[in-house]
């Protein structure tokens, strides 16, 4: 019986205990997904946030016992994987992209195969970099857009899943609700990525490692400090310190903090040093990188005036990352609002790392689709 998990809005509470910190060297723990006990709180409720937790689900056991004779592998969370395999994949990606750069064209191991590109929502990065990382590595991507499918309106995900797979080798898609990914991977009998949902942003994170491993020289040990929402980007980055350990703190207005359950999950799993704070001078100094994400995200952007207000002083500004200190990296997920989340100084200057970052979307997905099937 396969762990899900089921997301639904709820009101979130600014919390009135100590900030959640989280610090030890043993071995992690298990892998089932939010199983943690909700945060009881008493304060009034502001923003709608995600509150997600693990349900049975019975996936068919065709489309199972299938992709796993065959070596194919869903990618849908980081923590799906343990430390090994995730630097496996990050090693594949930095050699493959040593042959793209180089301008080597021969070798095409999707040569032959197609890729279904669902999006229910767009992204010029997460198109561009799948499209053009299948192509360059001898595949053919087919995008689906918001009106081509109408996935879960028009026609049952589950239906979609199993006609999709039947015409294609893999299917990536890019989502709002995160049951939706696992609907697809639940019934698809050819692996799915995750090109990211309300709930977490896998990829990106799995980019972001490979940034970070290439400028700072490693990711284990190394203080990231994100500055900003607790959105599915944090969620990512909280399941990755649940198996590779590093320094991890979330700097961010109160009530907008990351799911408890996930942060919890990422704690007890005591790979990592995990902190979620308010103070995000304090939070910044000694970080090796300083990230940002756009405090509305898609789908909320009816709440940007009010979020514009709440988030004063969690703006990344020069005067910030001076607090970070000389080494400092700057990186963002983009799209940024320059003058908004961080000014265009910040994103423009020597130590900001963002253009790098955005690149290898497409060399550790390269290195994701790769391992999902098994080549």
């Amino acid at each position: 019986m396969a762990a899900t998990i089921s997301c639904h809005l709820s009101s979130v509470s600014s919390p009135e205990s100590a900030p959640l910190s989280s610090s030890s060297s043993h071995s992690r723990g298990a892998k089932n997904l939010l199983r943690f006990p909700s945060v009881s709180v008493s304060t009034p409720a502001i923003p709608q946030r995600i509150s997600c937790q693990a349900v049975s689900s019975a996936p068919p056991s065709s489309s199972v016992n299938l992709k796993a004779e065959l070596g194919l592998k869903d990618f849908l969370h980081i923590d799906d994987f343990d430390k090994e395999t995730i630097f496996k994949i990050l090693d594949r990606a930095k050699e493959v992209k040593a042959l793209i750069k180089s301008g080597e064209r021969t070798y095409l191991p999707f040569k032959g195969k197609t890729m279904a590109m669902i999006f229910a929502k767009p992204s010029m990065r997460t198109r561009v970099s799948f499209e053009t990382g299948f192509h360059l590595l001898g595949g053919h991507a087919l995008y689906l857009g918001p009106d081509d499918i109408q996935m879960g309106k028009r026609e049952e995900t589950r239906d979609v899943a199993r006609v999709l797979s039947r015409y294609n080798d893999i299917i990536m898609a890019r989502v709002f609700a995160h049951q939706d990914i696992l609907d697809l991977a639940n019934y698809a009998t050819v692996p799915v990525i995750n090109g990211l949902t309300d709930f977490n942003h896998p990829c990106q994170i799995m980019a972001d490692a490979l940034t970070i491993i290439e400028h700072v020289g490693q990711l284990e040990g190394t203080k990231v400090v994100y500055v900003g929402d607790g959105n599915n980007i944090v969620h990512s980055w909280l399941l990755l310190a649940s198996i590779i350990p590093f320094h991890f703190v979330c700097a961010c207005p109160r009530g907008f903090e990351p799911d408890a359950r996930t942060a919890k999950k990422a704690m007890k799993a005591g790979v990592s040093k995990i902190e979620i704070v308010n103070d995000v001078k304090e939070a910044v100094k000694g970080a090796d990188v300083v990230y940002s994400d756009v405090w509305a995200s898609m789908g909320q952007k009816e709440e940007a005036e009010y979020r514009h207000t709440a988030f004063q002083g969690f703006q990344v500004d020069e005067k910030l990352m001076k607090i970070a200190g000389p080494k400092a990296y700057f990186m963002h997920c983009l799209p940024a609002e320059r003058g908004v989340e961080v000014t265009d100084g910040v994103i423009e200057a020597p130590n900001s790392i963002v253009f790098p970052q955005a690149e290898n979307r497409m060399h550790a997905q390269n290195a994701i689709m790769l391992h999902a099937l098994g080549l």
